[in-house]
Order: structure tokens, then sequence, then C-alpha cells
């Protein structure tokens, strides 16, 4: 019986600690009202593809910056669509999307579905870790809740579409725009919009164009269904933008000079060895 209590009291202060320590970490969490500012600028640390860390300048200072009113409302919704559909209707999570992934995880035994909103990921990028642990989830949580309070879901939605990745140490829907498609966001088509969309899961390697182009186009079809279901497109538009072929031009030289430069440096270690 004392072994009992014994452990009652070890499981207690240890649930106890922790408490401590989730109090602690979220009360050292950086402010978030200074998000509300247009001119406000943070530099935060993002990775490359092949894991190394560089500055990135959130903001106005960032020459790809793109403010919402440059960023077309077909971009927006497809953003909405393909990553947080309720993104209008919840205050910084979504507990039925949650609910659903908890559901999906159980039958497939393993972690294969998340359920962070827009929210959670801006909150996520701009000042926490990407280590996936339960404290992390919780601080991220707190932080997409106090945004939620104290930012517009416009101004949420804009400080996302900047951070986004979408490619090799390609952030934000501005260089986006001008990595693949030679353009600026503004000028994108609604088939473009869906293209860049249809990424997010995974840019490196589930959605990555140069490895699964079929992948992304055919997600940027569904995107597209979605948008004409909501009536973000017309008939006449949607079938445009179905009909419309990506041009990829601009994502195709910077692939011609990737291969070009791994072929040169082939050879170069090729020849090296017989020296």
């Amino acid at each position: 019986m004392k072994v009992v209590k014994w452990l009652a009291v070890i499981v207690l202060g240890g649930i106890f600690l922790y408490a401590a320590w989730i109090g602690v970490a979220l009360y050292r969490l950086p402010p978030v009202a200074g998000l509300t500012d247009p001119k406000m600028n943070l530099t935060i640390q993002v990775k490359d593809w092949r894991g190394k860390l560089h500055p990135f300048v959130v903001g106005p200072r960032n020459a790809w910056w793109t403010g919402s009113e440059n960023i077309p409302p077909e971009m927006k919704w497809a953003v909405i669509v393909a990553e947080d559909a309720n993104f209008y209707r919840h205050e910084g999570i979504d507990t039925r999307a949650i609910k659903n992934a908890i559901r999906y995880n159980l039958e497939k035994k393993r972690f294969a579905r998340g359920a962070s909103t827009i929210t959670q990921q801006v909150a996520k990028n701009l000042y926490l870790s990407r280590e996936k642990t339960i404290t992390r989830k919780i601080e991220e949580i707190y932080l997409a809740k106090r945004m939620e309070r104290e930012l517009t879901k416009g101004r949420i939605l804009e400080l996302y579409l900047n951070i986004v990745e979408l490619g090799p140490m390609v952030y934000g829907i501005g260089h986006g725009a001008h990595f693949y498609f030679d353009k600026p966001a503004a000028d994108l088509t609604p088939r473009e919009c869906a293209f860049l969309a249809a990424m997010l899961p995974g840019p490196q390697k589930v959605y990555n164009p140069y490895r699964h182009l079929d992948r992304v186009l055919k997600r940027s079809d569904m995107i597209l269904g979605v948008l004409r279901q909501k009536g973000v497109l017309s008939e006449a538009e949607y079938r445009i933008a179905m009909a419309e072929t990506p041009d990829i031009r601009g994502m195709q030289k910077k692939v011609d000079r990737s291969f070009a430069g791994k072929v040169r440096k082939f050879f170069k270690n090729l020849f090296g060895l017989f020296r």
C-alpha cells in the first residue's frame, strides 16, 4: 500500500513540476502585439534543403515581401482550402481537425496527419523551433490563441503567405511567384495560385514539382474544384483555369542550371581522382 502511495506522490509531483515548467515556458514567450504593425520587420531563422540555417527577414525590408493588397484573392483562398478550411471560423485551433487527425493517426498507427491551423503555423515559424514535443505544441497553441485575439485574420494570412516554404530557400508567395513563373504575385492566375498552394504540405519531398509534377497538378485540380464550389471562381473562370497549363519555364531553367551544375561537379570530382 505504501508503494502505491509513493508512486502516486511521484506521479503527482512529476505532473506538478511539468505544469510549472510549462508555466515558465509560456511566460517567457515573446509578445505578439508588435505583429499588428505593417511596417514591422522581424528576423527569423529558416532552413535550406540541406538543413543549414539562414537569417530571413519577415517584413517590408524583405525584397520579396508582398502586402495583402497585392496578393490575389484566389491565392488567399487556395491556401485556406489547402491548409485550413475553417480558418475564418476558428479562434486559433481547430478542434474538429484535431479529433479527425487523432482518429486518422490511430487508424494508420503512425503520425500521418497533423492538424495545425494557419495561425499555429505562423506562431511556429515566427517564434518556435521545429522540434516535435508536447511542450512546443502547447507553446504553439498558446501563441496562436494570442494572435487570434490581437491580430486580424487578414494580417495573420498576410504573414503566413510571406513565410511559407515553397522551394529550396524559397520562402513567401512573392519569391515563389518569381521562382516558378517569373512574375510578381499580383499577376498570378488562378491556376498558378492553386499550383503553389498544392505544394504546401511538402515542397521538398511529397509535393516537390521537380520530382512529382503530376502530384502537384492533380492536387491543384482539386483545389480549383473547391474554389469553384465555394464561389471563389465562376464556372467560366474555373473552366479557363482547368484548361490552363502552368507556364513553368522559369522553374525548368532553374532545374537545367541545377542539373548542369551537378554534372560539372561530378566530372570535376571524377577528374580529381586521377590527379
